[in-house]
């Protein structure tokens, strides 16, 4: 640490509102860092986390006001749903020439909530790690969002950030929402769905011997692994972001009518539709460039002694999110700079499925003949149409409820999923940095 480091460090204090998953790591990283750093939750859980952060390196206040007269930086890290009435609340207390940032995925309303309730004098800079609060910071991608600064602010929030080791992209509030909402929404709304269906069958699907495999294991580890989570972490982005909703909609979409051509027996037709998907993304993957490939994600799996044999499956989820794309006219890799480590799996097996010789013709085989998978894929598109109706409808509550109670039936295996799917993770890392340099 250079001797300006030193003296920023001890001149700024840095403010955190909303001491969630998101905020405590945010708390955490910054004040291990040698940072001032200074957070709030809910004005009636002061003493409770007062005692519980304690031997913390950061201070905790009763609330969102004693944060902001005092901070020079202030995150608000809140649920997107709330952030307006948050920053109506604490806004007006903030200090004079503070900068203020938020930590919501989508910018949009977030921008505005600032802009209406923040005093003139104040900068705006918000940030967003593409990641969620279990995964190490180190490589994944942060966005800076200047929406109204100085370089003076800007050299400090890139400064603050740099201890948390990420890959900084800078962007506007439109930007970062399409972007994320590209990278994002569709990848959800295939996991969400696919808990929800096997919630519906009453199947846990790694005790189930036709989910055998390492395609298999990639779904069910990050399903599990998404319903882990706190659920306004994925509402927020799909009912706050317009480019959203459109995204949603079109996945359930394109999931019935592949479903549809599927339970007709329409073969030819399902395979002219699924090879112009291929050609228009996936054109450049050769065979011998997989990100993925179904062996390495094999020693994935939360079956100890799975059964001999894997069964064909139609792969209805990962067919539609590339219908979806290619219906959307999104090309994936050309936002893989601002990609979530779930995005990067579900990219992986679905350009596995669709580039790997000989997969996606066994596949469509499979879904046009194949009775097997049929129940499963019809509450697969259930689950998806679903979604798509809860998010067009931007109920919360009815998503919370949906939410929960599929993480409750998923539960009691969370803990064993989350650190497989680390490892899941830190390996695709590898493969996506081994691609790069060869690239």
């Amino acid at each position: 640490m250079t001797e300006d480091d030193t003296v920023l460090k001890k001149s700024k204090v840095i403010g955190v509102i909303g001491l969630g998953d998101m905020g405590l790591l945010y708390a955490r990283r910054f004040s291990e860092a040698q940072w001032t750093v200074i957070g709030c939750d809910r004005e009636e859980l002061f003493d409770e986390l007062s005692q519980r952060y304690k031997h913390e390196k950061f201070s905790v206040k009763k609330n969102g006001h004693l944060v902001s007269r005092e901070a020079d930086y202030i995150i608000y890290s809140v649920e997107a749903e709330n952030i307006d009435k948050i920053v109506s609340l604490y806004g007006p207390s903030t200090k004079y020439g503070a900068i203020v940032g938020g930590q919501t995925s989508c910018k949009s309303p977030e921008i505005a909530a600032f802009e209406k309730h923040l005093p003139s004098d104040t900068h705006i800079i918000s940030l967003h790690s593409l990641h969620g609060p279990k995964v190490n910071t180190t490589g994944q991608p942060l966005v800076i969002v200047p929406h109204r600064t100085n370089e003076a602010s800007l050299q400090l929030v890139k400064s603050l950030v740099s201890c948390l080791h990420s890959k900084v992209v800078s962007l506007t509030a439109q930007e970062h929402d399409r972007i994320t909402a590209d990278t994002q929404a569709v990848t959800h709304a295939a996991f969400l769905s696919m808990g929800v269906a096997w919630k519906s069958c009453n199947q846990y699907p790694w005790e189930t011997p036709k989910w055998i495999g390492g395609l298999e294991n990639a779904k069910i580890n990050i399903s599990l692994r998404i319903f882990s989570n706190k659920w306004h972490v994925y509402a927020g982005l799909a009912i706050t972001n317009p480019s959203a909703h459109d995204q949603v909609l079109q996945y359930s979409k394109s999931t019935t009518e592949l479903f549809t051509l599927m339970i007709q027996g329409k073969k030819e037709e399902l395979n002219e539709r699924l090879q112009k998907v291929k050609q228009f993304i996936f054109k450049h993957i050769k065979d011998h460039d997989l990100l993925l490939d179904d062996n390495i994600l094999e020693k994935f799996s939360l079956n100890k002694t799975p059964p001999e044999g894997k069964q064909p499956n139609s792969h209805l989820s990962l067919l539609a999110i590339a219908d979806s794309w290619y219906n959307l006219g999104i090309v994936p890799y050309d936002h893989i700079i601002c990609s979530t480590p779930l995005f990067r799996i579900f990219l992986g097996v679905t350009e596995y499925v669709f580039c790997t010789p000989g997969l996606l013709e066994e596949s469509i085989e499979v879904a046009a003949t194949d009775t097997s998978f049929r129940q499963d894929d019809l509450h697969f598109t259930l689950a998806a149409e679903t979604w798509a109706r809860i998010i067009q409808f931007g109920n919360f509550a009815l998503y919370k409820d949906e939410f929960e109670k599929t993480q409750a039936f998923f539960r009691p295996m969370f803990q064993e999923a989350n650190a497989i799917g680390n490892e899941m993770i830190k390996t695709i890392l590898e493969r996506v940095k081994e691609r790069e340099e060869r690239s």
